[in-house]
């Protein structure tokens, strides 16, 4: 029987945690170092003594992020391999053997890396990242505020669509500066509110004020700003990046606008979409059907620039969690789900809010597939065909993309009609075109 072949007999297998990294070369026997920047520097310097010229190690939390860096400054391939593809055989499970078992496969060349992106982006990806923490604990206080505005009994919350928009914010700061007139407050609103709520809005506003609740209003209130405050510091940061990978404006003239509407927690860049669009290769994503701005920043900063990275289409969607997975035992066959990593659930968002446009047809086979199998499936449908569109137009560009989309609308366009020559049949109409 032929052996397995060795195909780097220095190939290294890194065995990582909080405090130590157990690395062994070719399965040999274990050397420990510890996680400080030293002992990282003493690993990398081991390491090219013995000639190793490509390491693997898991992906465990955040504590392999280090490793690799000073490895891969060191010239190393530095494979991050999922955990689940390494499974050692039960009963063996050790940190010393875990890293022989790695680094046996590796020497083998069995084992596959992870996408990591690179150094640029992933200096945009932290920034994007802890900015999103800020927004999610932002929001949990908005809950607060109004946790606390209903423990007064005041439902404000139930009559205008924020709490922390412009009326809202007015209407809690005069409540803790000691206002209690329904009819003062209602003043502080906005015209369109004070035209079409103000009775709702008079009548939300008679509360019990009890002072316990009155502080937890100004405690929620002051960590909301506090947020607001931090998150317009990251983005302060976010646009010292992009400006340093988007490079030196176009000649011809000031940037133009363009680019899609955000939400309220759009980043606050000025000149956004330009830079996007020069840091993309001067290829405007936000041509895609639920694709803005925000939500473009931040698929860079999960994916980076370069698609060409993943062979296919199928590839891509595939890593981002979105197709279901295949199962197969003799005759049997079946689908397995994937897990959807944080780009597969941007895609995700996208879907929704394609799936409730009436003009794209993009929407229409989301409420098409919805009435057979439900929503949930064709939410993340959808985002499979978003990420495709996505990916097609970052790899061959905007004239292929928009090509696809007119070939897609044209087929249902075609279908929509056979079904209403079939159903004037069955009732014996007859179809006239509109002349317009």
């Amino acid at each position: 029987m032929q052996a397995l072949p060795v195909l780097d007999p220095k190939a290294a297998g890194i065995d990582v945690g909080s405090e130590t990294l157990h690395v062994s070369i070719a399965g040999d026997t274990p050397k420990v170092f510890g996680t400080t920047t030293g002992q990282l520097h003493a690993l990398r310097d081991w390491l090219k003594e013995y000639g190793v010229r490509s390491a693997a190690m898991e992906a465990t939390g955040v504590y392999w992020l280090c490793a690799y860096e000073v490895l891969e400054n060191a010239g190393l391939e530095v494979l991050v391999v999922n955990g689940k593809h390494v499974k050692n055989l039960p009963g063996r499970k050790t940190d010393l053997k875990d890293c022989q078992w790695i680094a046996t496969l590796h020497a083998h060349g069995l084992l596959r890396s992870g996408f990591v992106p690179p150094e640029h982006i992933r200096r945009l990806q932290d920034y994007l990242r802890l900015r999103a923490d800020h927004v999610t604990m932002a929001a949990s206080h908005v809950q607060h505020l109004q946790k606390a505005l209903e423990r007064m009994n005041v439902k404000l919350h139930d009559v205008i669509s924020s709490v922390v928009g412009v009326s809202g914010l007015k209407v809690i700061r005069a409540i803790l500066d000691g206002q209690r007139d329904p009819l003062t407050l209602l003043g502080l609103c906005d015209a369109q509110i004070q035209k079409k709520k103000a009775g709702a809005v008079k009548e939300a506003l008679r509360g019990t004020w009890k002072a316990e609740h009155l502080f937890a209003l100004k405690q929620a209130l002051e960590l909301w700003e506090f947020y607001q405050q931090k998150i317009g510091e990251c983005d302060e940061r976010i646009e010292v990046v992009l400006r340093e990978l988007a490079g030196p404006e176009p000649k011809d003239g000031a940037p133009k606008a363009g680019g899609k509407p955000g939400g309220r927690n759009t980043p606050q860049i000025e000149h956004l979409h330009t830079m996007l669009v020069r840091l993309c290769g001067d290829k405007d994503a936000t041509v895609l059907p639920g694709l803005a701005d925000h939500t473009l920043l931040s698929l860079v900063g999960e994916v980076g620039t370069d698609l060409a990275r993943w062979k296919s289409e199928k590839h891509f969607t595939a890593w981002c969690g979105l197709p279901p997975g295949s199962k197969q035992s003799g005759k049997r066959r079946g689908n397995t789900a994937r897990q959807r990593n944080r780009a597969g659930r941007l895609f995700c968002v996208m879907a929704r809010s394609v799936g409730r446009s009436v003009d794209k047809a993009l929407g229409g086979f989301y409420r098409r597939l919805k009435g057979r199998r439900g929503g949930l499936v064709a939410n993340q449908a959808l985002a499979r065909k978003l990420a495709v569109l996505f990916w097609r137009l970052m790899v061959h560009g905007k004239d292929y993309v928009e090509e696809g989309l007119k070939i897609y609308e044209t087929k249902v366009a075609e279908t929509e009609a056979r079904w209403l020559r079939k159903l004037a049949r069955k009732h014996g109409l007859t179809l006239l075109p509109n002349p317009a």
